[in-house]
């Protein structure tokens, strides 16, 4: 049975992580999902030490998080030691519980300048920059990362290691490398040799979608906790669902109600936190992932991408709710048939492209 797990002092409870993921895990989104529970872990967008070190706004806001999300890690990426050592000294200064170093992403604006899965394939850099912070900070520092850099190049375990003589106290693995970005499969083995190898808590991250698929890693690997990034976009209450599967309770399963409830709190919180036009392009993102396999729910998505203002947003959730909840066809504003035009859905990075 999975059980909480700590990060020096931090209990991890339950052992279940909000994956990073650029463009979507915003304050609105964390917080959203830790209000349906069974988080035990939340991660801020992975953040540009770049952008945090000449006082960028965006990258300032991106450190903002509410109490109510703790723990919380803010995450920052980059190729600078130097950089490196003044933005986690800036995420202590905020109040991050814990200090991540991202070393999985694999967008190439980032890799070429050293940063996230770039670190894989450069040792030396990488035992600089987190002997550097590891000085400087004295919150928890922890890692992200990916099975190599190139597929034929897969070096997880020996940077696990590394990691760890330099004080790391968490490891995460994405079972990909960044040449693979993406396509395929998570390879959970890697989890497995990596928690066999080192003495800090280990975790995995990859293609976990379902309670099923969770308790599955966790046989095959032995691992202390389990990430979870674009699963929780479609379906924001898995962890709540684990947590309840991990306490033998039946699990909860959102009605239509609890579905529309959910977005137009997200939309309520997007519009108290940025510009108006900001909020409805947010909207559209989350509204996309969220009606998948929902009647009627491709459909729903390209009405809401065609939308322009809070009153339309607001208009089409409850015309599509009303709908399926009284089991009438949904048709949007098309009449009876279906449109061919979908909107299109983001990626996330766990990538800077908007790529977990």
């Amino acid at each position: 049975m999975m059980k909480p797990f700590k990060i020096r002092d931090i209990e991890i409870n339950p052992p279940l992580i909000l994956s990073p993921m650029a463009g979507v895990t915003d304050i609105s989104f964390r917080r959203l999902l830790k209000r349906r529970g069974g988080i035990g872990l939340t991660v801020s967008e992975f953040i540009s030490v770049e952008g945090l070190t000449r006082n960028n706004p965006k990258s300032k806001r991106q450190m903002r998080f509410f109490e109510e999300e703790r723990p919380f890690a803010v995450q920052i990426f980059g190729g600078q030691p130097e950089r490196m050592r003044m933005a986690a000294e800036m995420a202590e200064e905020v109040g991050a519980d814990i200090l991540d170093i991202n070393c999985g992403c694999p967008a190439p604006k980032v890799v070429k300048h050293g940063g996230g899965s770039g670190l894989l394939r450069d040792y030396e850099r990488l035992e600089t920059i987190l002997k550097e912070i590891k000085k400087s900070i004295k919150i928890p520092l922890t890692i992200k990362i990916r099975a190599g850099y190139y597929d034929h190049t897969i070096n997880a375990v020996e940077t696990a290691r590394l990691a760890e003589g330099c004080g790391v106290e968490h490891i995460a693995l994405h079972g990909r490398t960044k040449e693979q970005g993406y396509k395929g499969l998570a390879n959970w083995d890697l989890v497995r040799r990596i928690k066999e190898t080192v003495s800090v808590p280990v975790s995995g991250s990859g293609d976990v979608v379902s309670v099923e698929g969770a308790f599955e890693k966790w046989r095959e690997t032995g691992c202390d906790g389990i990430l979870i990034g674009r699963g929780a976009m479609a379906n924001p209450w898995i962890f709540r669902q684990i947590e309840d599967a991990l306490a033998a309770r039946p699990i909860f399963q959102p009605n239509h109600e609890d579905r529309r409830a959910v977005l137009l709190e997200y939309f309520e919180m997007l519009r108290e936190d940025m510009p108006e036009m900001a909020a409805i392009g947010k909207m559209k993102q989350l509204a996309g992932q969220f009606t998948k396999r929902l009647q009627g729910g491709a459909l729903f998505r390209t009405t809401i991408y065609h939308s322009h203002s809070v009153t339309e947003i607001l208009d089409r959730i409850s015309e599509y709710f009303e709908a399926i909840t009284t089991g009438r066809p949904y048709y949007g504003e098309n009449g009876p048939k279906e449109a061919e035009e979908e909107a299109p859905v983001l990626d996330s990075c766990e990538a800077a492209t908007v790529a977990s």
